[in-house]
């Protein structure tokens, strides 16, 4: 094990201090996997989970952790997923991944959300990673010019469909000094099923894994 994945290994384990009964939400990733990987160790402590991708389903039913659909369990109480960007507003960037869409529809249904990631994750500024944008594919081109119109770079992720059944656009170039507003912006395009700023929604705590050990974030 490298130690990046050492790092996001030990954020994850510290993640499990929260997982305590009824239904989590879980997240999509490599931070993530080992979440799920640690959670099997102590599934009897929670009834299962709802999960934010396919690939988080199948890695979760493979423990013999029984997955729920959100839509039968109502509010959740804890969700836990990784992040490719946070700042120390705990704002996010997701959506490496392609699950941006219902990774934010679980965050939203959860009072509390523990963000888990190694600390080359932690930015002053959001946005040197690409802003994944999931459009609905006839709208793909249309989209693609209203970002440039806010000053992006915008490129299509040839080769990958949603779980959704959707596109996505991946955008350099765009100011994120205000994600807020910007998350607003792109969200009211129409044919964007969401942008992958978590700012709206923030995290409530971050877990980073340092080389002195994992460190909790609150939002500065």
């Amino acid at each position: 094990m490298n130690n990046q994945d050492a790092m996001k290994q030990q954020a994850a384990e510290a993640a499990l201090t929260y997982a305590e009964g009824g239904v989590i939400g879980v997240g999509t990733g490599s931070t993530v996997n080992h979440f799920i990987d640690a959670l099997a160790r102590i599934k009897g402590r929670i009834e299962g989970a709802v999960s934010s991708s396919e690939a988080s389903t199948k890695r979760l039913e493979g423990h013999g952790i029984r997955v729920f659909d959100l839509n039968a369990v109502g509010e959740l109480s804890l969700y836990v997923d990784g992040a490719d960007e946070a700042n120390h507003a705990l704002q996010l960037i997701k959506g490496g991944g392609g699950a941006l869409t219902r990774e934010k529809i679980v965050a939203a249904a959860s009072r509390q959300f523990v963000c888990i990631a190694d600390q080359s994750k932690l930015v002053d500024v959001l946005g040197a990673f690409p802003l994944p944008v999931e459009v609905i594919p006839m709208a793909r081109s249309h989209v693609a010019r209203q970002l440039v119109k806010l000053g992006g770079t915008p490129v299509w992720r040839e080769g990958v469909i949603t779980d959704n059944g959707n596109l996505i656009l991946d955008v350099q170039n765009l100011d994120l000094i205000d994600p807020v507003t910007l998350e607003q912006a792109i969200n009211n395009i129409a044919g964007v099923v969401t942008v992958g700023i978590f700012a709206l929604r923030p995290a409530d705590l971050l877990i980073l894994g340092t080389a002195d050990g994992p460190k909790t974030l609150h939002p500065a």
